[in-house]
């Protein structure tokens, strides 16, 4: 079933909530592989919103993993596997306590100001378009459009509420490598779709945007101890003097029913789990999220 994305609006979660995330993600193959070397961004971060407070990260098999911090701030988990096997998975588990978004510390300002070389600069690796969110001159017209008189924090939200609108949020029809082109010529897509779709249309207003990928607890309504099927979920921040988040898909601001766990550029920078491998060359991939929360 599809469902236009304005009417997925959600209700807001409680003022502050513990979750725990169990996220089951890997490979089977067809055949032996011989060795893989892969990243897993599986790890929530903790933010001025969210507080991590008990994660770990299982791999099996693994012949040797290390954790870092990559350029964009997510938490890494890099692993090898070197003997022969049929089937790889990674298991994180992670409580995270989750708060109400904190009072703005910083004004919005002007597009003046926005489009300062010290603001351009220091920004710029967010407002420069990448093969994914590149928008069609269809949608920066509409962008032009939403903003006009509006100053930056205004225009932001007035220009994703105006792509999200003709928007039918159907699964199937695109994949993680889709361009936003393609995206808004369908006229529907995913989570990671209307994300890059919004990031092409700040960028292309000179509004700094950055993608962000997490989880999302799908009832709010559940009882503590209710562990309920989940997924995988993207968002995305703009900036205007300070960062605000936006769920495209679900036309509304982030709640504690979001957990963040990585930034980027693009869904490119975050995928949560990526590498090579030699051997089968067919493989199938599987996926399983659980949030339970806990208070």
């Amino acid at each position: 079933m599809t469902i236009p994305v304005h009417a997925m609006t959600m209700n807001p979660g409680p003022a502050a909530q513990r979750l725990l995330i169990v996220h089951t993600t890997g490979y089977r193959y067809e055949g032996p592989v011989t060795a893989s070397y892969n990243e897993a961004r599986m790890t929530p971060l903790t933010t001025s919103r969210q507080a991590l407070l008990d994660e770990q990260v299982d791999v099996s098999p693994v012949t040797w993993k290390h954790r870092y911090t990559d350029y964009w701030g997510s938490q890494v988990t890099a692993f090898d596997v070197l003997v022969p096997h049929t089937e790889m998975s990674v298991v994180s588990s992670a409580t995270v306590e989750v708060f109400d978004q904190p009072e703005p510390v910083a004004p919005t300002i002007g597009w003046d100001a926005l489009h300062d070389d010290s603001v351009t600069d220091e920004h710029h690796e967010f407002l420069v378009q990448t093969p994914l969110t590149e928008p069609p001159e269809e949608v920066v017209d509409l962008a032009r459009g939403a903003a006009s008189g509006l100053d930056p924090a205004q225009a932001a939200r007035a220009v994703l509420e105006a792509l999200i609108q003709p928007m039918e949020y159907a699964g199937g029809f695109t994949s993680v490598r889709t361009p936003a082109s393609e995206v808004w010529a369908a006229r529907r897509g995913v989570c990671q779709d209307f994300a890059h779709l919004g990031l092409g249309a700040l960028r292309a207003l000179g509004i700094p945007a950055r993608y962000v990928s997490g989880y999302l607890h799908p009832e709010p309504d559940a009882g503590l101890g209710d562990t309920v099927e989940a997924e995988s979920h993207a968002w995305l921040e703009w900036w205007s003097g300070r960062w605000e988040a936006y769920d495209p898909t679900h036309a509304g601001t982030v709640s504690t029913d979001h957990v963040l766990v990585a930034r980027g550029r693009d869904y490119a920078d975050v995928p949560p789990l990526k590498g090579v491998y030699a051997g089968s060359p067919a493989s199938t991939l599987f996926v399983a999220v659980e949030v339970t929360r806990l208070r």
